[in-house]
């Protein structure tokens, strides 16, 4: 989306509140025009008057369904949301790109006259930066230097993929200035997400760079070569319910290894039965082989496939039930998906550790929304966040009792976006 306006005084104009508005709702619009202001102003300060100010989002996402099975090439639910990480850029004319981002000291510099990747930048912003670069060159994209300011309401830790949200907007970045805004929405997906596994050193999935591309409610299925996606319409608003994250504690810092292991588990299960991924075997002939797996891979491995294939068939039923209208068997769904998390895959805390922030969420939410709403695990897991869907008349002491436990602010409701990466230029 692109909104032309004749002044930096764009906030002012109508069509740039409807923008705002379209992203992060009516109430919001006060409070985002702020923040833009805030951001050109920043960028001024730091760069000085430069013409072709204009800013980028990309948006966080919820995975509403399909815990770990995406690396899998299985099926997910996840949606856009209302948090989102915005830069004010323009192009500087160099080969360097100088990113300013709000609560760090220095900012993030990066030559794009070297695009080779390091092991020191592994799990460091500049290496996202450099990875994003370098596959849209390599893909025949003009890539070139720019002077950025960006803001994230996108929190760490939040299980709304801040990581993802920030692949997406530098390859959205690159693309508004160099490119006219023309890189399909899948195709930047997987840059953010080649960006992740070769430069940051994370063997991410695909959803959540595709989520917060392309936008909106949406199915995917990552069993074919070119993902199926698949747009969803369900108003949870009009339905009577309210999506949030609740942020439970913990830090996602220090568990790469904790989430690099359940994809290679699930792909040592499916190695041993003659393919690369599970999506490839049949599940009961996985089921069938399981005298044979035991001792060849890892019991846990083999649980883990067990909720693969489990989760894949929670996913097919969740979108259904929705297409329906059938909020009920949705929620069931959504519910069955946080315990098979907990019971099979196994990642909900790590291993060893006296804090189980996450299944007391759980629980908490259970002896609430138990018959009323749906509660799961969200995202990665380990620590960070889990997704309720509460009943509005029960919203208040559902956030009350949580943020009793949590700490105040823990409990964030969520507006799905329609939008993904978006630019706005005057």
């Amino acid at each position: 989306m692109s909104l032309n306006t004749k002044a930096p005084e764009f906030i002012a104009a109508p069509a740039a509140t409807d923008f705002l508005a379209r992203l992060y709702g009516r109430d919001a619009v006060k409070a985002q025009a702020e923040r833009y202001a805030g951001l050109a102003a920043r960028h001024v300060q730091l760069f000085g008057e430069k013409d072709g100010l204009r800013f980028v989002s990309a948006p966080g996402r919820t995975e509403v369904a399909g815990n770990h099975t995406d690396h899998n090439s299985g099926c997910v639910l996840a949606a856009a949301v209302n948090l989102d990480t915005v830069a004010a850029v323009t192009p500087n004319g160099t080969n360097t790109v100088t990113l300013y981002s709000a609560g760090y000291d220095r900012p993030f510099t990066v030559d794009l006259a070297d695009l080779e990747p390091k092991k020191s930048e592994y799990e460091t912003t500049d290496g996202l930066i450099r990875g994003v670069a370098a596959r849209m060159k390599e893909l025949g994209y003009v890539i070139g230097g720019f002077d950025a300011v960006v803001t994230s309401t996108v929190f760490k830790g939040s299980g709304l993929s801040s990581s993802a949200a920030f692949e997406v907007l530098v390859c959205a970045i690159f693309d508004s200035l160099f490119n006219g805004f023309v890189v399909d929405a899948k195709l930047r997906a997987q840059i953010g997400q080649y960006a992740e596994n070769v430069f940051f050193g994370k063997p991410c999935g695909l959803m959540d760079q595709m989520a917060s591309s392309v936008g909106g409610l949406v199915a995917i299925d990552f069993g074919p070569a070119d993902p199926v996606v698949t747009a969803m319409k369900f108003d949870f608003d009009a339905a009577g319910y309210v999506p949030a994250v609740v942020s439970v504690g913990g830090e996602h810092g220090n568990l790469t290894h904790e989430y690099a292991a359940i994809p290679a588990e699930m792909k040592s299960v499916a190695q041993a039965l003659g393919a690369k991924v599970l999506r490839e075997i049949d599940p009961a002939e996985m089921e069938r082989q399981i005298p044979a797996l035991k001792g060849k891979v890892k019991d846990r491995a083999i649980l883990r496939a067990l909720h693969f294939y489990d989760e894949n068939k929670r996913v097919q039923k969740a979108v259904s039930a929705l297409s329906g209208g059938d909020i009920r068997t949705f929620f069931d769904m959504l519910v069955a998906s946080g315990e098979s998390s907990w019971k099979l895959l196994q990642n909900l805390y790590v291993a060893g550790s006296d804090n189980q922030e996450m299944p007391l969420a759980l629980e908490m939410s259970r002896r609430m929304l138990e018959g009323k709403g749906a509660w799961r695990i969200h995202g990665g897991g380990f620590a960070g966040t889990i997704l309720a869907f509460i009943p509005k008349d029960m919203v208040a002491q559902y956030t009350d009792t949580m943020n009793a436990v949590f700490g105040e602010g823990a409990v964030t409701p969520l507006l799905i976006r329609a939008d993904g990466a978006v630019e706005l230029t005057f």
